[in-house]
């Protein structure tokens, strides 16, 4: 199930009343939340930033290319119509946040590189490539207490959430939790699987591995 890239964000009356709506519904949910668990809730409008910085990419990122690039640093990027999953979010989080992946990603594993994955035989950190490899970010996730249960429920995966999983192959992926949804309520997901950023019905499609909430703090956004 895809979601036409050509569809506008443009918020007319009807799209502002929705949006509206669901920003309530959103608020009421993390007010029922008990207190020893609503922090770990960000406010719906925080949630909905990733949400519609990853759905700006639909349209821009055409093509899926895992190339190993030699990037600029900090704020390096692929060209904008390729990349591959993990820059989906990378370039999400830079936009709604001002949240730079890339540094914080490697100043933690300079840090504490022992804790991170050893699959590809590095010896050291790598500028370049480790934020952009979904293993490191699930640890880096793990490391700021973003993780989550992994459920079976669709109800428990909120907009903006992160959802890990491993494709055929043994080939990790990382996926946005959308704000739209399936007729039976199942969110959909934004990620580029193979042929560009799209918005699609994938969230319980692959064996999931992993379930994050990351919102970083004010600190982390100058980064």
């Amino acid at each position: 199930m895809s979601i036409d890239p050509r569809r506008t964000d443009a918020l007319d009356p009807f799209r502002k009343r929705h949006i509206d709506r669901r920003l309530f519904l959103l608020t009421l949910a993390s007010a029922a939340v008990p207190a020893a668990a609503r922090a770990e809730i960000p406010p719906a409008t925080d949630l909905l930033a990733l949400v519609q910085a990853a759905r700006s990419q639909i349209g821009v990122t055409l093509r899926y290319d895992p190339a190993y690039v030699s990037l600029p640093y900090p704020r390096g990027d692929v060209p904008p119509d390729r990349g591959v999953c993990t820059d989906v979010v990378i370039r999400a989080y830079r936009k709604a946040y001002s949240c730079d992946l890339q540094s914080l990603v490697h100043e933690d594993m300079a840090r504490a590189f022992q804790a991170y994955p050893k699959t590809w035989g590095m010896k050291g950190p790598d500028k370049n490539i480790d934020h952009r490899r979904v293993p490191n970010l699930q640890t880096f996730f793990e490391r700021q207490k973003a993780r989550l249960p992994v459920t079976d429920r669709g109800v428990d995966y909120l907009p903006g959430d992160l959802v890990t999983v491993m494709l055929p192959g043994n080939l990790p992926h990382i996926m946005i939790v959308s704000d739209r949804k399936r007729s039976d309520g199942l969110p959909l997901v934004i990620h580029n699987i193979g042929q560009g950023t799209r918005e699609e019905d994938y969230l319980f499609g692959f064996p999931r591995t992993g379930h994050y909430r990351f919102v970083p703090r004010r600190n982390q956004e100058s980064l």
